[in-house]
């Protein structure tokens, strides 16, 4: 179970503690930042399926296919999103970082680049994983533009991938880091928060 490792990463911005019950008002609260339930190409829960959703993933957790995270502010100490480890495959030594939203006032800072790198730490340094990979939505333009900033590749494009809450089908836009990619990776992180 290690991959789903419940484990709290500490960073200069962003502590990123295991998810329990008792962050709910917290992401609810965060939730409301932007309303970003209401982004039609995200899966991103309303305040009030917030609990439905963290016993999902904390029963994912339990199956140790996720390790889901609450994403806190070290500067006001506010919780502002959720993060996880997905789709992991132990026995290849890959897994996803996936079904992460941040409250509105918490994009564009260096709260996500420093999440990420963050887990990126622990996937190749920890885990010693060979590939981590991203999976957002065709047209989530911002998510895919964040990911790659971070030094992900596009791998390429899965057509009607998923079918969606609306009857409309998803296009999943695949990138990945491998581990011959990370210390450069890392680098490039490191100097962007630098600049934050």
């Amino acid at each position: 179970m290690t991959f789903a490792q419940p484990v709290t990463l500490t960073g200069s911005y962003v502590t990123l503690e295991p998810l329990a019950e008792e962050h709910l008002d917290g992401l609810c609260q965060a939730v409301e930042d932007g309303q970003m339930w209401n982004t039609w190409f995200t899966r991103i829960p309303a305040p009030d399926q917030m609990m439905a959703e963290i016993q999902k993933r904390r029963a994912l957790q339990e199956a140790g296919t996720m390790a889901p995270w609450t994403i806190r502010r070290n500067d006001t100490g506010d919780i502002c999103g959720m993060t996880t480890f997905c789709n992991i495959r132990a026995d290849n030594r890959r897994l996803e970082i996936g079904s992460t939203w941040l409250a509105k006032s918490a994009q564009r800072t260096a709260v996500n680049t420093e999440a990420k790198l963050l887990q990126l730490s622990r996937a190749f340094e920890s885990l010693d994983c060979i590939a981590v990979e991203f999976r957002t939505h065709w047209h989530n333009h911002a998510s895919r533009a964040a990911v790659a900033r971070l030094g992900a590749k596009q791998d390429g494009i899965l057509r009607n991938h998923d079918l969606w809450r609306d009857g409309t089908v998803r296009d999943v836009v695949v990138f990945s880091i491998i581990d011959s990619e990370w210390k450069t990776v890392k680098l490039s992180l490191e100097q962007m928060l630098t600049r934050s």
